[in-house]
């Protein structure tokens, strides 16, 4: 049965040069959007890129530029990176376009007009990069905790947000929910930080103009990380309830990294508490890549860059990298050895040549004509078996998140299907003819479970599914219907299939 499913990523701020961090939570909601349509559901994704706050102005100025100058500029290149990687998304929102900015105020001057955000008077040392406020004992050696960039000490007049309300509230839904925040080591962490009590919240700035005004008092800008999260219920048209927001919210899975945590379990589900608003169902915070061991920075001049890594070893490649080598919520290592030993394992010597055997077996056997199915013996049923419980197991990953046992449980069948080739030898039973009807159940078999395995890789690797599916002759689009052993029809014309992924020379990398 069908169902209504939102997946958003964090919007991403327009300081920044997209790089491997991005690309990747930006991956993971495109391939849980597109299992999810290929299951039959109604999706809506969201992606899109975070415009206002004090960073954008300094940067902008810096370069002669206004803000919304830079912004334009730099969201381009999320947006293209975007299209080169195969990303899907329903909505991009930018926090500069009108419809948000009218939601973002709505919400604001309901909770003034409610008590929850009053005005008062903040003093503490503030970090500009993260545009957050620090008490004297959070900072480490008078620095950052989070970036360990320097910090100043500013005292303004400030609207304040009384989060300290909501403490309780929010740690009862916690502890009710145990798949809201996910992995469960970040759920424990967020436990303890709520326990240790939550602090009225600075929701406004007085010391720049790069934002969205507070309502009544236009010397105030609405503090950015107010302002940017609420993108997850402007993009639904926000305030108006009807419409995609009464289809979408509360949000299935708030996909981000860990950095931003804090920001999406604690911050967010307290503004949505006092708008009397539903909560996210699970906001999943996924770990960090490294480069070789070392945090990317661009000091050490070791940025993974995704548009160069597309043009080096494909789109579908480095989709199938990113969520197959590091199991989604820990920390992972990039190098470009682990990338081509992929390639030339996974993809070229498992699934490309697994593939090249069986349509080249049809067509010297057959024509290239897809022959009818006899009956399955017990090797045959097995295959089978395992072929249609992949499925299942599938589902359950993608359930959970859990990308790299996805796909390991495709491969696993990839895997099956070459041992398959080997145990019932089509070679041998080719040589005999009373042996025919035998060896055609032999090749539908491993043509069917090839069908099985490609419909489901539209979702991770969708240029390479449709290949996969055109050599098998299958030309409608994936779909759970399709996901059902026995479709593949005799008659079905067979094209012996190219290299879908050449090896690498290592060296020569």
């Amino acid at each position: 049965m069908s169902k209504n499913f939102y997946v958003t990523t964090p919007i991403y701020y327009v300081n920044d040069v997209p790089h491997i961090g991005h690309a990747y939570t930006t991956l993971a909601g495109d391939v849980l959007a597109r299992y999810r349509r290929l299951m039959g559901d109604r999706v809506f994704f969201l992606t899109g890129t975070d415009e206002h706050g004090q960073k954008v102005e300094k940067a902008a100025n810096s370069v002669g530029e206004t803000p919304l100058e830079l912004a334009d500029r730099v969201m381009k290149r999320f947006d293209s990176l975007w299209a080169k990687l195969g990303i899907e998304y329903s909505d991009f929102i930018r926090t500069t376009q009108e419809r948000h900015k009218v939601g973002v105020a709505h919400i604001f001057s309901q909770l003034m007009q409610q008590g929850d955000i009053y005005l008062g008077e903040y003093e503490d040392w503030y970090c500009t990069p993260c545009e957050t406020f620090w008490t004297e004992t959070q900072l480490i050696d008078g620095k950052c905790p989070d970036c360990n960039r320097l910090v100043e000490k500013l005292k303004e007049e400030s609207y304040f947000f009384k989060m300290s309300a909501y403490q309780e509230r929010l740690l009862a839904h916690i502890e009710a929910n145990p798949d809201f925040i996910q992995p469960k080591s970040k759920r424990n962490e967020i436990l303890a930080f709520v326990k240790e009590g939550l602090r009225d919240l600075s929701v406004s700035r007085t010391t720049f103009n790069w934002g969205i005004p507070v309502p009544g008092n236009e010397r105030h800008v609405i503090y950015v990380w107010f302002d940017a999260l609420s993108n997850y219920i402007t993009a639904l048209g926000y305030p108006d309830k009807g419409g995609n927001f009464a289809s979408f919210w509360p949000v299935d899975v708030h996909l981000i990294g860990k950095d931003i945590l804090r920001f999406h379990a604690v911050y967010w589900p307290t503004f949505l508490m006092a708008a009397g608003l539903p909560l996210p169902k699970k906001v999943f915070a996924h770990g960090w890549w490294t480069v070789e061991g070392q945090k990317m920075s661009k000091s050490l001049q070791n940025v993974v860059e995704p548009n160069m890594l597309i043009d080096r070893y494909g789109v579908d490649a480095v989709r199938y990298f990113l969520l197959r080598e590091v199991p989604f919520g820990l920390d992972g290592d990039f190098s470009h050895s682990a990338l081509v030993n992929r390639i030339n394992s996974d993809l070229a010597n498992d699934l490309g040549n697994l593939l090249n055997r069986t349509t080249a077996m049809i067509n010297k056997y057959f024509g290239g004509v897809m022959p009818p199915c006899g009956e399955l013996g017990e090797i045959d049923n097995a295959y089978r078996a395992k072929s249609v419980a992949m499925i299942g197991s599938v589902a359950g990953h993608m359930e959970d998140l859990a990308f790299s046992k996805a796909l390991q449980s495709i491969w696993e069948i990839i895997s099956a299907g070459n041992k398959y080739i080997d145990e019932t030898a089509p070679w041998t039973l080719a040589k005999d003819p009373d042996q025919k009807d035998r060896l055609a159940t032999v090749m539908y078999c491993l043509a069917e479970s090839q069908r099985l395995v490609y419909t489901l890789l539209a979702a991770f690797m969708p240029a390479t599914s449709a290949k996969g599916l055109g050599y098998l002759g299958s030309t409608a689009a994936p779909s759970a219907d399709a996901l059902a052993w026995g479709r593949l029809a005799a008659g079905t014309s067979i094209t012996k299939a190219e290299a879908l992924f050449p090896r690498i020379e290592e060296k020569t990398e």
